[in-house]
């Protein structure tokens, strides 16, 4: 090698050392909940549905929040989006405390920052898919208006639906509805997603084709945190976490998408 081709190559090597070291992942986590609890009034005396919870869910996860009925998951859903609040403990989302918003400042902040996947759709049955897609882009302004509808039929096109963009949900089958119901959650492309139940009320191949999507969505940067009682449904997750009367339980590692298929 000549003297000018090694010092080219030294060269080289320095700009790309300077360049992998301007790369570092990030370890700071997208979500982070510490001593959160969630207490409510009532006749009988007060009634604790989260207790001091703490946990960290780094980006780009699949994560399963598992537990029966009354456990305390919807709870925790809805106080991480920022539909309810807290009784006491801290959530942050990427650089933000959720709960120290104002109410305006709050909804502008769910609806660029997370998409909400509920059981029951929760489709304005007076508007058109297509139409409830894109509303949460009128909400939020984040797309030109000349640009919401063909977000919407490309939105729904992904989830297979794009035939029945212009018809009213109740039109729709349940699947076709959840399908609806995810696209519209991706309509201001959200870095969280939060489902809650969302193959409670679908067949078993549908809710199949949900999961794959979802683990999609992962595979494309996104974080997913799903609430679910159905323990089949972990093998998507890469990791889960139990709750049991408003408490953590032990977290279960379970297997990777990737790993579970190898």
């Amino acid at each position: 090698m000549s003297p000018w081709a090694a010092r080219r190559l030294t060269v080289l090597v320095r700009e790309l050392g300077r360049i992998l070291g301007s790369c570092t992942v990030s370890t700071q986590p997208l979500i982070s909940m510490t001593g959160v609890t969630k207490q409510y009034g009532g006749a009988a005396g007060p009634s604790v549905a989260l207790r001091d919870v703490s946990l960290e869910i780094t980006r780009g996860e699949f994560v399963a929040i598992i537990g029966k009925s009354g456990s305390g998951k919807t709870t925790l859903i809805n106080l991480l989006t920022g539909i309810d609040s807290p009784s006491a403990g801290i959530i942050r989302v990427g650089s933000t405390d959720v709960h120290a918003l104002g109410h305006e400042d709050l909804s502008s902040w769910r609806g660029r920052s997370v998409g909400i996947v509920f059981q029951f759709f929760q489709l304005l049955p007076t508007l058109t898919v297509a139409e409830n897609m894109m509303l949460p882009m009128d909400f939020c302004r984040t797309y030109p208006a000349r640009e919401r509808r063909a977000r919407a039929l490309g939105l729904l096109a992904q989830m297979g639906i794009a035939d029945e963009a212009d018809k009213l949900p109740t039109a729709l089958s349940g699947g076709q509805q959840q399908r609806a119901a995810i696209a519209r959650a991706l309509a201001n492309d959200p870095p969280l997603i939060v489902a809650d139940e969302p193959t409670g009320n679908l067949d078993s191949r549908t809710a199949e084709e949900v999961m794959e999507f979802f683990a999609h969505l992962v595979n494309s940067g996104k974080t997913v945190v799903m609430v679910t009682h159905e323990r089949d449904l972990e093998r998507y997750c890469a990791r889960s976490i139990a709750l049991s009367d408003g408490a953590l339980g032990r977290p279960d590692a379970t297997q990777s998408r990737s790993r579970a298929k190898a």
